[in-house]
């Protein structure tokens, strides 16, 4: 029975490494493909900016986000750094992170330094009036393991977890209980 199931291992890791190296071969530059949201909020841009970078914060509207805490102290800018539990795709890491980008109300990014690693940035800009907000977040997460692999597979899930975290920070910003 344990012969089988190594067996069954090393042909499953042997599958798993051959998907993963051609699905590499299917992107331009070689890198994982960013997951891409976008919302619309019905508020002024620092209202929206003053939810969204409120880092300890996020926990309220990012569903898969449990815990998060700063390790450096305030005010948040570049170098900043955070960790957070978070679970992904049913398994809770812990995701350590450093601020890359800090340009208030307009622009977030953070890099992603733990077992998934990868970048996230959130752009937000004033729309044609000025009382609604456009926010876009690209993320980008590369697996420990046969990460082209698992971000094929993850992909729509990511997706639909990302555009419903948006979703609920639209609604905590025009609730106007952010």
């Amino acid at each position: 029975m344990i012969r089988w199931v190594l067996r069954l291992a090393v042909v499953g890791y042997a599958v798993g490494w051959v998907a993963d190296r051609w699905l590499r071969t299917q992107v331009d530059d070689g890198e994982v493909p960013p997951i891409e949201s976008l919302v619309v909020i019905d508020a002024p841009i620092e209202r929206v900016w003053a939810v969204l970078a409120d880092i300890e914060g996020q926990p309220r509207w990012m569903a898969d986000m449990k815990s998060v805490r700063m390790l450096t102290p305030p005010p948040v800018g570049v170098g900043s750094r955070g960790e957070s539990t978070v679970r992904i795709l049913g398994m809770s890491v812990t995701d350590p992170v450093s601020v890359t980008e800090f340009e208030p109300p307009t622009r977030f990014s953070v890099e992603h330094e733990g077992a998934f690693t990868g970048s996230g940035t959130f752009e937000l800009e004033p729309g044609a009036d000025g009382t609604t907000t456009i926010v876009r977040w690209v993320e980008t997460l590369r697996a420990p393991v046969f990460p082209h692999l698992g971000a094929r597979a993850g992909f729509p899930v990511l997706s639909a977890v990302f555009q419903a975290d948006l979703d609920r920070l639209r609604r905590l910003v025009e609730s106007g209980a952010g």
